[in-house]
């Protein structure tokens, strides 16, 4: 029989970090083979993109509201339809909420402090910004995914209809 802390534990998930580094427990000799990056020169995944912002993406999926949970619930049953939405996806130095990149559509989710003026002046930057890439902005109130979820995903389907289709 083998010793519990003999055998180490399996690693989950993809087991790639930001960095572009595969953690590996295993030694050399053990099947472990040196991954060689296809761009040596590049340290993410995307020039767009920084290891922070990356990581700080990862976290926020993480950490979801439940506002945010119930519209990613949602917004995946648009795949049927044409809408493969991004959660809490890189933008410039912006995280947006979901991003549909082929129609170039960012859902916000707002709540309560996007009420203050010091907050929805933020926000006009930031969607001044988004728009200047090519993107559309629908900022929805968290309440209205969470009491009526029909309208949500009606707006959401309504705007990227409207839309043309960016890549493709």
């Amino acid at each position: 029989m083998r010793d519990a802390n003999s055998h180490p534990s399996p690693l989950w998930g993809r087991g790639w970090t930001a960095s572009g580094v595969l953690i590996s427990r295993g030694g050399p000799g053990e099947g472990v083979e040196t991954v060689s990056s296809p761009h040596p020169y590049r340290k993410t995944r995307s020039l767009a993109r920084t290891t922070g912002q990356i990581d700080k993406a990862r976290e926020l999926r993480r950490w979801s509201t439940e506002a945010e949970q119930a519209a990613w619930h949602l917004l995946r049953k648009l795949r049927l339809k044409g809408f493969r939405f991004r959660r809490q996806h890189p933008v410039g130095p912006y995280i947006a909420d979901f991003c549909c990149r082929e129609r170039r559509l960012i859902v916000e989710l707002d709540g309560s402090v996007h009420g203050q003026p010091s907050q929805a002046r933020r926000d006009a930057q930031r969607d001044a910004y988004l728009k200047a890439l090519g993107y559309t902005v629908l900022r929805i109130s968290n309440g209205m995914v969470l009491e009526a979820p029909e309208l949500f995903v009606e707006k959401v389907v309504a705007m990227g209809w409207s839309l043309p289709e960016a890549l493709g």
